[in-house]
């Protein structure tokens, strides 16, 4: 079994910064892309930020410059540093990987369960 785990989420005030964190666990052999995706009420899943294994980074066209995904591949673990939020970037966090359980099978796309972030005006 694998787990993503996040945390971090919250309400914060436009302007301000806040961290997520997602944490895999379980059997790992390897972990590929891990990123971050939103999904706002009423609107589709969007990606947010996204890191391969080797350190490449996307971002989408709204959060570029503002927000910064960063990975601790030692721990498994993927943050997002969201700097200046504003009230658009309220939505449901969700963070996902593509792992490799074992050498022999293919990857997988994990999410985890979610975390909420408001960001008041």
């Amino acid at each position: 079994q694998v787990q993503l785990v996040e945390s971090g989420g919250g309400l914060v005030q436009a302007g301000g910064s806040l961290r997520l964190s997602c944490a895999a666990s379980g059997t790992i052999f390897r972990i590929n892309a891990m990123g971050w995706h939103r999904q706002a009420p009423g609107k589709q899943r969007e990606l947010v930020a996204s890191m391969t294994s080797g350190g490449n980074t996307d971002y989408a066209d709204s959060v570029m410059g503002r927000f910064t995904i960063s990975r601790d591949n030692a721990k498994n673990i993927v943050y997002l540093q969201m700097n200046s939020p504003k009230p658009e970037d309220t939505a449901v966090y969700y963070c996902n990987a593509n792992i490799k359980r074992h050498a022999w099978v293919a990857d997988y796309a994990y999410w985890g369960q979610g975390t909420q972030v408001t960001v008041s005006s």
